[in-house]
């Protein structure tokens, strides 16, 4: 939400620059996104004008030379290219040296030969409207020429943008701001702007409202203008609207917006004109109804939805836009304005299903106290009489009334003290909560507290309450850091909780980087990663509301979202960092959910050995042994990918490992990297949570190296299988620690050295001790993979 300081200030006004104000309100509980200028620069460069003199240019038929009043005395030439421009207008004049809302800085300027020192201005070159077809011209007769243009029109003012959560929609209006900074500054607050009601309740509505769909409408309030002019907004309402982000129409619909703004209580104007049957009916909708909408677009409902609906059939998605059949026109005389309440959890489904987001709809899916309804309808109600030339028809319809009378919640001095764990005084307590909103009766132990309707939903019971008395006490420096107390509580690490953060330390321990991605990405990132049609990984959990068609369908794979942070990175000029993620992966199953699994999965700058060797590190950390057996993956390189299962059980699966295919690597402007992604949570059941003691031996152990030579196809894994089977308690350690081929090898085999090491518990072995252990090596790798030792 969009909150300019010009307008807050009408109801409370803090004395602090936006800055301050911003920090103050994120101290308290309001977040800002971010301080903005709306409007013009350079104030002093603005002023009101008077034109004198309007000639036509000598040498452009559709510039005017006007010579411009701009102070007692003072005169000035300015061309301007309006065509609505003339003698004795009143207008709005920027100097040499401003400063316009799009970062222009105005200078003196020669057109078509013709000197012009200034700019009278059009409402976008003020940023208070969006016409652009003529100048503006001020109707006020008491306007002098050369007065300050700020002092007449709101032409700037800082604007906090604000991020509302979803529990305080109060905070959505202006008046529910001011109500935030009056209690978190002390600041006066002004009454608010619907305590005067010019409308009644004794008379008749030209128009029947029937609410059929109760339990969806908990309040419908209808009031009836006829004599009614629409026109343009006057200049201080367009600034109004601009500034907060909406785009003035004409007086009818800006009046709504600008109440909407200002009570975060949306409105709707129907011409009364075009309700068929002067009745409207709140109701469900038929299966596959259908409504144009005030965008244009045709939208086909179900019975879900609840609407407004007269003789013709549907008039508008209740809560969330209206229809063009009844939307207001220029040849508009007699308007009827709706206020009503709806519930929440009805308008976020509607909005959802239909894939149409509104400001109103924001406002009323967050869940609106039904008093709001009568509450905008005084203040439209006041502002329909004053801009619009309207007569308010007598009466008012009001279904529903009020919400619920106010809850009282105790609040106990000993509760606030033990839960914050620093003691409030009463007194302090009634403040901070009065300057809410909240009514407060004092009692023996406390304070008896009336919820007010625009915290019903959000404020329910106590520690709602003490939790508002912290944040406005301060929580930064006057509250202790302590824990609360809590008897017999205690938290502790799952099994699998200490595990995978064992996995994630060692990679982050070898120098990788951890990230977060998203775990929604685009439909065609199956293409990009090559995957063929029948590939499971195809099998896309689909979101049904997702919120881009980038981020419409369930990741399969870690890969995707560790090649978009690398490419992210290189694309900034920091290189390809190594990095990994934890996190789900889901895959479209045959049951009502899909199957998701927990993958660890890592990117690293180099090729497949440096990936093993990452990979490897975590298996370590977790007390598994892997076999890496060679084998293809459309993503991966040919030749240089493995599938990665348990050494234990052949076939059983935990992922896969390789440098990363080049026209994949190119999709993201990435040089040679590699990759790994294991399944972690099967890795997790297989790993030793707690070190199995071994008795360590001070005998030293023997080592020797042996060169076998078998077929380019069997995988290193083989021959260590095997050495390690045939080489019984003695052998302590064999590992592979070169690959050769070329002269002396004979075509399609290849020479592994291995490094044995022996050990036994009770002696120094001998040479003769390993000898019979080395021949049963040699035996058991001919005789399973026809290896033979290299001379």
């Amino acid at each position: 939400m969009r909150l300019p300081l010009e307008w807050l200030h009408d109801y409370c006004s803090p004395g602090l620059e936006a800055g301050e104000l911003a920090t103050r309100l994120a101290m308290t509980g309001t977040e800002v996104d971010r301080v903005l200028h709306h409007g013009v620069g350079e104030l002093d460069a603005f002023v009101v004008g008077r034109v004198l003199a309007a000639e036509a240019h000598p040498d452009a038929d559709r510039l005017t030379v006007c010579r411009v009043a701009i102070g007692e005395g003072a005169e000035t030439q300015i061309v301007c290219g309006a065509p609505n421009v003339a003698a004795g207008q009143t207008v709005a004049v920027a100097r040499p040296g401003a400063v316009l809302p799009d970062g222009t800085k105005l200078r003196k300027a020669r057109l078509r030969g013709v000197e012009s020192d200034g700019m009278i201005l059009a409402e976008d070159e003020l940023g208070i409207g969006i016409e652009h077809a003529g100048i503006m011209v001020l109707a006020e007769d008491s306007l002098q020429a050369g007065q300050p243009l700020a002092g007449v029109l709101p032409i700037a003012t800082p604007v906090l943008e604000l991020e509302i959560t979803p529990n305080r929609p109060d905070c959505l209006g202006i008046y529910g701001v001011a109500r935030e900074v009056h209690a978190a500054t002390a600041a006066p607050l002004a009454p608010p702007p619907w305590s005067e009601d010019p409308g009644s309740f004794d008379g008749d509505v030209p128009c029947e409202v029937v609410v059929e769909a109760g339990d969806l409408c908990p309040r419908f309030v209808a009031r009836a203008f006829t004599g009614v002019t629409i026109a343009p907004s006057p200049p201080w309402l367009k600034a109004r609207l601009m500034a907060a982000g909406q785009r003035p129409i004409n007086n009818v619909v800006d009046i709504t917006n600008y109440v909407m703004v200002l009570t975060g209580q949306p409105l709707h104007a129907f011409d009364l004109d075009a309700i068929a049957g002067a009745r409207l009916i709140v109701r469900r909708a038929g299966d596959r109804e259908q409504l144009v909408t005030l965008d244009g677009q045709t939208r086909v409902l179900d019975p879900a939805v609840c609407l407004i609906a007269d003789g013709d059939g549907p008039a508008s998605i209740a809560g969330v836009m209206g229809g063009a059949r009844s939307e207001v026109s220029p040849g508009t005389t007699r308007v009827l304005m709706e206020a009503a309440s709806w519930v929440g959890a009805n308008i976020l489904a509607t909005s959802s299903r239909l894939g149409l987001r509104s400001e109103a709809s924001a406002r009323f899916e967050k869940g609106l106290a039904p008093e709001q309804a009568l509450e905008a309808q005084a203040v439209a109600t006041r502002l329909m009489l004053e801009l619009c030339g309207a007569k308010l028809v007598p009466g008012t319809i009001d279904i529903g009334g009020a919400g619920a009378d106010p809850q009282l919640v105790r609040l106990r001095d000993a509760r606030v003290g033990g839960l914050l764990g620093v003691d409030i005084a009463r007194s302090e307590s009634a403040l901070h909560l009065q300057r809410l909103g909240f009514g407060v009766t004092e009692r023996s132990d406390g304070l008896d507290v009336a919820i007010p309707p625009h915290r019903r939903n959000d404020v329910t019971r106590e520690a709602d309450l003490i939790e508002e008395v912290a944040r406005l006490h301060g929580m930064d420096d006057e509250l202790p850091a302590t824990l609360p107390s809590r008897r017999g509580a205690v938290g502790v690490l799952t099994r699998e909780q200490r595990l995978r953060r064992r996995a994630e330390d060692a990679l982050t321990a070898a120098g990788l980087h951890e990230i977060v991605g998203w775990s929604f990405e685009a439909p065609g990132r199956d293409d990009v990663l090559r995957l063929a049609p029948g590939d499971p990984r195809r099998r896309r959990v689909v979101l049904e509301n997702p919120m881009s068609e980038d981020q419409s369908v369930m990741r399969t794979t870690l890969l995707g979202s560790l090649l978009d942070a690398a490419g992210l990175n290189a694309a900034r000029g920091q290189g390809a960092p190594g990095l990994f993620e934890s996190g789900a992966v889901y895959l479209a199953g045959g049951g009502p959910l899909p199957c998701e699994h927990h993958a660890l999965g890592a990117l690293v700058p180099g090729d497949v050995l440096a990936a093993k060797a990452h990979l490897e590190a975590v298996l370590a950390a977790l007390r598994v042994e892997a076999a890496f057996t060679a084998a293809p993956q459309p993503f991966l390189h040919p030749g240089r990918s493995a599938r990665v299962d348990l050494a234990h059980a052949p076939g059983a699966q935990l992922g896969w490992l390789g440098d990363v295919h080049p026209l994949v690597a190119r999709a993201w402007d990435l040089d040679v990297v590699a990759a790994f992604e294991v399944d972690l949570g099967a890795l997790l059941t297989h790993a030793s949570a707690v070190p199995a003691y071994e008795d360590l031996t001070s005998y030293p152990e023997l080592r020797q190296d042996i060169a076998v030579v078998v077929d380019t196809a069997v995988p290193a894994a083989a021959v260590l299988a095997a050495v390690r089977a045939a080489g019984g308690k003695l052998l302590g350690r064999a590992e592979v620690f070169d690959v050769y081929t070329g002269a002396q090898i004979a075509a399609g085999r290849k020479s592994l050295a291995v490094a044995l090491a022996f050990r036994a518990p009770d002696r120094t072995l001998t040479d003769e001790d390993a000898a019979p252990v080395r021949e049963r090596i040699v035996a058991r790798l001919a005789e399973a993979l026809g290896g033979e030792l290299r001379g």
